[in-house]
């Protein structure tokens, strides 16, 4: 099972990558009897090919790399710090360089960190829209990290119920995936089958 980590903190180390690490390890400890391939995306890396792929609409190893991982995620945490109210551009942009169809019905936890809890809000107008927007799957809880927030009651508790929502979302994803079709000799498959059809 493969879970993807978009962290846009512009800092190393910042308060986005360390929400985003404590959300993961709540995903993979809540993920029962599964192996889960964790790969991270810090945004700040790949910022210059981001901003290339804008303009010329073709994307560097790096940046191609980290879309590949997204495309073939079976769940996705996304942190972003706030800017001005709402996601950072560099998240932004992100999201606008995947296919327009990638993460539809795709699980998707949302996260992000601010100086203050007036912008805890960030949660429900600008991200949890831009995910429903991509036709994602967002989960009920979404998790806000203030600058007093960090070891004060509260914080681990919402990390941990909105980890085990998208650890379930996961592993009833995984078990609904029908298995491989493999056809026999006396099978003919939909599309052998239509192609004759069209041949007569």
């Amino acid at each position: 099972m493969k879970l993807v980590v978009v962290s846009a903190g512009l800092s190393a180390p910042s308060s986005s990558r360390i929400l985003a690490d404590r959300l993961t390890q709540a995903v993979t400890s809540q993920v029962a009897g599964v192996d889960v391939d964790v790969t991270v995306v810090e945004l700040r890396d790949l910022a210059v090919e981001i901003a290339h792929n804008l303009v010329t609409g073709f994307p560097g190893p790096a940046l191609r790399e980290a879309l590949d991982a997204v495309t073939g995620a079976d769940g996705l945490i996304a942190v972003s710090p706030v800017f001005s109210a709402s996601y950072s551009g560099l998240f932004k942009s992100f999201f606008d360089v995947l296919d327009k169809d990638v993460l539809t019905g795709k699980p998707v936890l949302v996260g992000a960190t601010g100086g203050t809890p007036r912008h805890s809000l960030v949660l429900e107008h600008a991200m949890r829209p831009l995910f429903a927007h991509l036709r994602a799957v967002v989960v009920p809880t979404a998790v806000y990290a203030a600058s007093q927030d960090w070891g004060a009651e509260g914080l681990e508790q919402r990390v941990e119920r909105a980890g085990g929502e998208l650890a379930r979302l996961m592993t009833g994803l995984a078990a609904a995936r029908p298995a491989p079709v493999e056809w026999g000799d006396d099978v003919i498959p939909f599309e052998r089958q239509l192609a004759a059809l069209r041949a007569e």
